[in-house]
């Protein structure tokens, strides 16, 4: 299995160096990882004390957040390394103020390993959710660092629980600790032996919480809204845009407005969900030219607001669902007490099945059934409101993670 996976990251790594000429995406993972180990040699001493975050991409980045404050005011005499496997969460993120150091990960081959650990030498490693990349973690085993995994999320049909998975489960073992979302992922780990594990929650359900303490104020949505109700469709794909705008086409009044945040924002996408639209509409990189409180319907051709629109929604739609690309984060909107709408595709997705089971979530499979809960959730108040509330009750009754990581950590650390 090991040779087989070594053969495969080597395979992997010319690969993408030739779909790098077709796709800007991997062309920008490709070009990053270049830099890395200049930039590591450029920023950081052999006498630097550091610690060392790892996200995937931006979500886990977003999930990380709470903890990755927390050290940041514990350790102000380390060095943060953040590193990022995708350039969605690179690209967005390179700039934040938690790290010190921000790079693409190398790709996991046991020389890179070796030369990674060598420039960051972490006192702690934090990584989160998953992204198990097993010679870099071998390589922090071996040499008695300290890692832990946070808001970890488990299935039975992963590698790690299959019987010829070893050389990635011994990964695994790397962490001192793992804290996982649910019960179900702990009972995998200790089906493997893995025993130093601890049901902590996920994180994001403080990363979220705090959004209610943040200035969320938009001149240009409240100008928008003009105090009438509002649809937000987050992060939504062609298939859950042709549901929207059927809504949006056939609706009588103008009583309601309607923001949409695709997930592509992609000049010749954006321009083809606008001109599908019969209501009078306007972009976000339009809003200086026009008067935006006419509009009915806005698209943000932009990102980094949805968090802060969704504050201003009385219900939302998450995307990514309707289709097979994924849910998006539902708990940013949750945090604001709003009913969410959401495709049939969830089944991965525990937090939308526990809003769905609390009744402040609704799974939508057709533009009849979208229609159908869109008309009574906006026409009656009552039975919005309440739906709303059971979200954010949810989200506070599932805070504390945080709490539970960090205690371990000064523990383990004394």
């Amino acid at each position: 299995m090991q040779l087989i996976y070594n053969l495969g990251i080597y395979f992997t790594q010319m690969v993408l160096k030739v779909i790098s000429w077709f796709n800007l995406k991997i062309k920008l993972g490709v070009n990053g990882r270049k830099d890395t180990f200049n930039i590591l040699k450029s920023k950081i001493s052999k006498t630097d004390k550091t610690l060392w975050f790892h996200c995937a991409s931006l979500g886990e980045y977003e999930q990380g957040l709470p903890v990755f404050k927390e050290l940041r005011k514990t350790h102000p005499n380390h060095k943060i390394i953040l590193t990022f496997f995708s350039p969605s969460g690179y690209e967005i993120r390179k700039n934040t103020e938690i790290a010190d150091v921000v790079v693409y990960l190398p790709l996991d081959t046991k020389t890179n390993a070796t030369k990674f650990l060598n420039l960051v030498h972490p006192e702690l490693t934090v990584f989160v959710k998953y992204d198990i990349w097993p010679n870099i973690l071998n390589e922090l085993k071996k040499r008695e660092l300290k890692a832990v995994l946070i808001s970890a999320l488990f299935r039975d049909n992963q590698i790690y629980f299959k019987s010829y998975g070893g050389f990635m489960k011994m990964a695994l073992f790397a962490f001192q600790h793992i804290f996982t979302q649910d019960e179900n992922s702990k009972k995998l780990l200790e089906s493997i032996g893995y025993k130093d594990v601890t049901i902590s929650g996920d994180t994001r359900f403080d990363r979220v919480y705090s959004q209610l303490e943040h200035d969320n104020k938009l001149d240009f949505i409240a100008d928008f809204k003009n105090d009438k109700l509002c649809v937000v469709a987050g992060s939504t794909w062609p298939e859950d845009e042709m549901l929207l705008v059927d809504y949006i086409n056939s609706y009588e009044t103008d009583a309601i407005k309607f923001i949409i945040a695709p997930h592509n924002i992609k000049t010749a996408q954006i321009l083809k969900l606008k001109q599908s639209i019969n209501k009078k509409t306007v972009l976000f990189s339009e809003k200086e030219k026009s008067d935006i409180s006419e509009s009915q319907v806005l698209i943000l051709d932009t990102i980094g607001l949805l968090t802060k629109v969704y504050s201003y929604a009385n219900i939302a739609y998450v995307g990514g669902a309707i289709g097979k690309t994924g849910l998006h984060n539902t708990l940013e909107p949750a945090v604001f007490g709003i009913p969410i709408i959401i495709g049939q595709h969830y089944d991965n997705f525990p937090e939308a099945k526990a809003m769905i089971k609390n009744q402040g979530m609704f799974s939508v499979v057709n533009s009849k059934k979208l229609t159908q809960l869109l008309d009574k959730l906006i026409n009656n108040y009552n039975f919005r409101n309440e739906t709303g509330q059971k979200n954010l009750e949810y989200i506070k009754n599932n805070r504390g993670s945080v709490i539970q990581i960090m205690s371990f950590i000064r523990t383990y650390e004394d």
